[in-house]
């Protein structure tokens, strides 16, 4: 090769070179590679043919071929009679044909480029870095013959450069899914969304609506039954919004999809779609063994009512999935104006409760618990107060709202527990006899697994006997979708010596046959019934009922909220065991508290001790 075909060729690769690094398509310079190639090899015509994944012909650059020869060889299958392409692609090998018309890998395909003149075809495969056949480069010629030294370079400098450029172009590709899709599902990603979302907010004539999905209990399928499970339960969620909303599905966050509804005008348009996907999550499948019900909340607006702008249609959209969570779990909310005036007061709460537990501003009430048999103090519940910056005292209804946050009511309980193990060592100290005390657990303080260790962490260094401690848990904490969880760890506490009581109860989701199977020692009727049983005959049955049934599962009654001598009466009257409410005493700090046990002349009159109750 003479030194000038040397310069043309180093001439060819610093172009192609360059062409890659200025961020060409690789459609682009496969046509720029072949005219440059075509230039060098006086009389050639090239090609570059890819290969599909299913093993099929797609022309990617062919300039100077006849009209109609990109189609006519499109989706052809190679194999190892396909021509000189189609072989060489099945083969990994180049194939050189000196004469079109005689050869046998021809046979099937002559009529496609014979009536063209092009008479020899030599092909070379084009193979990624892994050793897989991407694409085939092929010479065409309009005489017989086969290729010359000097052409054979050009080939070998043009598949070298293509086998570059085909890897440069799957490293951007992969590098574009990286950045636009989620590598789970195969969705859109976040970044894809705002963009989609974008270009429908700033095209002619925009009409959609948005949906923000949640998976609910996506956490708990982790804990519960590993993450391969839990991912799987993410690829069938997507699976099915994809059904639903084809193009419009991407995946936004862990456990978060964002959906857009084109075409959609109205709310009533946007409710009948969040209808079908409802309606789609319905049926179980199999997941590694477990049968599963996928169940989401959604949360609603339309481009043109709720907004026009993007970030704030999202925002609107999340204020309705966060109504939906609050009031209509496993379902639908569409966005409301008032919804941002109340989630606002919610997340102000938060953090101003946030700012009380950082400055060691949360600190026990206690509340006397009074045996009715013979008005003697049984023990105390625990509740928890703020002391605002101006020293007034908020209590638990104020600030109730922050505790639908997990780490607000997780760290809320760690606090509590530090309170009340020092104020009860500082009691046995003094000499008084406290029978139990009530502390009043959420459904973050077992979500997190280690309520157990806690409570000993606390109460056993202080050297507060465990059967002193009572443990007030709702209807909610059981039926939160991790009930048997929660049911091992309550028969934990309860071998260890703490009494657990079922607080409020009546005002959740359980049934008799759930109060059968919980592991409990007491329950708590709640003060919305004791209100009304003097004068409203259902709640009278209600509590007549509850305490005849404790009775009979050998569990202790308590009565919350007990304000007149009526209601204590009855109650006495009816066998209940135990009363709590202002009739008795109001909740106030440690130091009334221990005042109205020095009252007591050292210590509690005879009582029934709860932790040494027969248990169920």
């Amino acid at each position: 090769m003479s030194s000038s075909d040397s310069i043309s060729l180093h001439a060819l690769q610093s172009e192609i070179l360059e062409a890659m690094v200025a961020g060409e398509r690789f459609e682009a310079i496969a046509e720029r590679l072949c005219l440059r190639a075509e230039a060098l090899a006086a009389g050639a015509t090239c090609t570059i043919i890819g290969i599909s994944s299913d093993g099929r012909l797609k022309p990617v650059a062919s300039p100077s071929m006849p009209a109609g020869y990109a189609e006519a060889i499109t989706g052809i299958e190679i194999g190892p009679n396909v021509g000189s392409c189609g072989t060489a692609a099945y083969l990994g090998e180049p194939v050189e044909v000196d004469d079109i018309a005689t050869d046998p890998l021809w046979e099937a395909y002559r009529d496609i480029v014979l009536p063209h003149g092009l008479k020899a075809c030599w092909s070379y495969p084009i193979k990624t870095r892994s050793g897989q056949v991407a694409a085939a480069f092929g010479f065409y010629f309009a005489e017989k013959r086969g290729p010359t030294g000097f052409e054979r370079s050009i080939v070998n400098t043009s598949v070298h450069l293509c086998s570059i450029a085909v890897e440069h172009a799957l490293t951007q590709k992969r590098n574009h899914a990286l950045a636009y899709y989620d590598q789970l599902t195969g969705l859109p990603n976040r970044r894809s969304f705002d963009d989609m979302m974008f270009d429908r907010i700033v095209s002619m004539d925009p009409a959609f609506g948005l949906l923000v999905v949640d998976i609910d209990d996506l956490k708990i399928a982790n804990d519960t039954m590993g993450h391969v499970v839990g991912d799987t339960l993410i690829q069938e969620v997507a699976a099915r919004l994809s059904d639903c909303v084809p193009n419009g599905a991407s995946r936004i966050g862990g456990d978060e999809f964002g959906l857009l509804i084109d075409g959609c005008a109205s709310h009533d348009e946007l409710a009948a779609m969040s209808d079908r996907i409802i309606a789609a999550m319905q049926a179980p499948f199999d997941c590694g063994g477990f049968t599963l019900t996928p169940q989401i909340t959604m949360g609603g607006v339309v481009y043109g009512i709720d907004g026009v702008d993007r970030d704030l249609l999202r925002q609107n959209a999340d204020f309705a999935i966060y109504h939906a969570k609050s009031i209509n779990r496993g379902g639908y909310a569409l966005f409301k104006r008032e919804m941002r005036t109340s989630i606002a007061t919610r997340m102000s709460t938060i953090r101003s409760v946030g700012e009380a537990l950082n400055e060691g501003r949360v600190l026990p009430f206690y509340q006397p618990l009074v045996n009715l048999a013979d008005g003697a103090i049984h023990g105390f519940e625990a509740l928890a107060r703020i002391r605002m910056d101006n020293g007034a005292i908020v209590s638990a209804g104020q600030f109730a709202a922050a505790l639908s946050d997990a780490s607000i009511a997780f760290r809320l309980t760690d606090q509590m527990l530090g309170h009340i193990a020092r104020d009860m060592r500082g009691w046995l100290d003094q000499g008084f006899d406290i029978r139990h005390i009530g502390i009043n657990l959420s459904t973050a303080d077992f979500h997190r697994g280690d309520i157990e260790h806690r409570l000993l962490a606390a109460f056993e260094p202080a050297g507060v006997p465990l059967d002193r401690i009572v443990v007030e848990v709702t209807e909610g904490v059981f039926m939160d979708g991790t009930d048997d969880k929660v049911v091992h760890v309550i028969e934990s506490l309860r071998q260890k010596g703490i009494t657990v009581a079922l607080d409020d109860f009546g005002t959740g989701f359980a049934s008799l046959t759930h109060l059968i199977r919980f592991p409990v020692d007491c329950i708590k009727i709640d003060k919305s019934f004791v209100d009304r049983m003097i004068t409203d005959h259902p709640s009278q049955l209600v509590v007549e009922l509850l305490v005849d049934l404790s009775r009979k599962l050998h569990m202790h009654t308590v009565a919350e909220g007990i304000e007149t001598q009526a209601q204590a009466g009855w109650l006495k009257a009816l066998g209940c065991n135990t009363g709590q409410g202002y009739y008795f005493g109001r909740p106030v700090g440690v130091e009334a508290t221990t005042k109205l046990m020095r009252e007591w002349q050292g210590g509690f009159p005879q009582a029934a001790n709860l932790a040494q109750k027969k248990r169920a």
